[in-house]
């Protein structure tokens, strides 16, 4: 009965830690579940301040959404002049009718409006709703030769000085699309599970996503950010993956991306931390995921309580693991060079609580589907440095799309 109410739900979400814990032991969700709709954001203008508005006026509640990256132009004098090959709302919010959830070591718990009670765990299984046609044509906004020829452009302003590392992305899409979301989305969490996976749906815009990469979480006065900057592909064996493990560790190009991100970070979060507060809880932490091996730090501050939370975001969006170094410089270059519209990649979602915490998430390694329009995009990016070989940035954008591409074309 609960799997038919969610699915027939016109809003809903599914945060899916897949055993986060291995990643981040003070996890305390193996899952949320939220479904049904009391109240909801949908805006394309002035999204920030409906946003504070919404989540004014539904204190006490659970909410959830998703902020794209387009907001950056509310808060810094930037622009989006691209294409955006699927459209979707500048920000997303609703208030579920039922959440699920489901601690470590606890039975799932249902909530309502009036009620909480002990359910039976809720099971994600694909099988009785696939539904998948056509034959794929999958395109990139920029072909093998362009993507080379911008690369060495960019490469051009860091010699420059304009900036030290810029994320750059291409953008795989189809049209005339039809499929299952849900189906996807399972299927996708089978072969590649990834510690901040996402399911949303808004009507007919879906959100599909394998994200490994958490942007900010809140828990009491105390702030995190786990930025990734740093890729490697799984090996075949054991000993292979430890010497990939290995190399990605003591790569120089690797940890310099990923300590200007740090920096960057540590600055972000200094805007809004009580004073002396800021600390780097792990540098150049190694983790696999089912397909690659990342290189993962965490910051951390204490956050001044008056801030509310439209100021918080203000202040640190977006994720400075997608644009790069300097941030405003970046998200220049950034829509000069890469033709197509962000949107909902690179954004976040996730969850506000009653109490005033939340956990957002990166939004990539992710499929952006509109139902009616029948398109779907999934970008992918790597982070472009000085030291960086176009040809090796070219193959980690597809090795970092190659879950989903799979997905979709078997």
């Amino acid at each position: 009965m609960m799997m038919n109410e969610f699915f027939s739900a016109t809003h809903a979400c599914l945060l899916n830690s897949n055993g986060r814990d291995k990643f981040y032991a003070d996890d305390e969700f193996e899952y949320i579940l939220a479904y049904g709709c009391r109240d909801e954001l949908n805006t394309q203008i002035e999204g920030l301040n409906h946003l504070q508005l919404f989540i004014n006026r539904n204190k006490g509640k659970w909410m959830f959404g998703v902020i794209s990256y387009d907001v950056k132009n509310e808060i810094e004098k930037l622009s989006s002049k691209n294409p955006a090959h699927v459209s979707m709302p500048l920000i997303h919010f609703f208030v579920p009718g039922k959440i699920i959830l489901k601690k470590k070591n606890e039975p799932a718990v249902l909530i309502t409006d009036t009620d909480k009670k002990v359910i039976a765990d809720f099971k994600f299984s694909p099988e009785s709703y696939t539904f998948f046609s056509n034959q794929l044509q999958i395109k990139s906004s920029l072909d093998k030769e362009e993507y080379l020829k911008a690369v060495a452009k960019l490469k051009e302003h860091i010699q420059y000085g304009d900036i030290y590392e810029i994320t750059f992305c291409l953008d795989f899409f189809a049209e005339h699309v039809k499929l299952n979301p849900w189906y996807i989305y399972s299927k996708l969490n089978r072969i590649s599970p990834a510690p901040m996976s996402c399911y949303y749906k808004a009507g007919d815009h879906h959100l599909i996503s394998s994200s490994p990469e958490r942007f900010l979480k809140k828990k009491g006065e105390r702030i995190i950010s786990q930025p990734i900057k740093g890729t490697i592909r799984r090996g075949k064996n054991a000993e292979e993956n430890e010497r990939l493990k290995q190399e990605l560790a003591s790569s120089l190009k690797e940890r310099s991306e990923n300590v200007m991100i740090v920096d960057l970070v540590r600055n972000d979060l200094s805007r809004i931390a009580q004073r002396g507060s800021v600390q780097v809880d792990e540098l150049f932490g190694i983790y696999t995921l089912p397909n690659v091996h990342q290189m993962i730090s965490t910051i951390s501050c204490r956050v001044k309580p008056e801030l509310k939370f439209t100021d918080i975001l203000r202040a640190v969006f977006p994720m400075g693991s997608m644009t790069g170094a300097p941030k405003i410089s970046a998200m220049n270059l950034i829509d000069l060079h890469e033709q197509f519209k962000r949107g909902w990649f690179s954004g976040c979602a996730g969850y506000i609580t009653p109490e005033g915490d939340f956990d957002f998430n990166v939004i990539i390694r992710s499929m952006l589907y509109h139902e009616q329009e029948e398109k779907i995009s999934f970008p992918a990016g790597s982070a472009i440095t000085i030291g960086s070989n176009p040809e090796k940035e070219y193959e980690e954008c597809l090795l970092k799309a190659a879950a989903i591409r799979k997905v979709l074309e078997a």
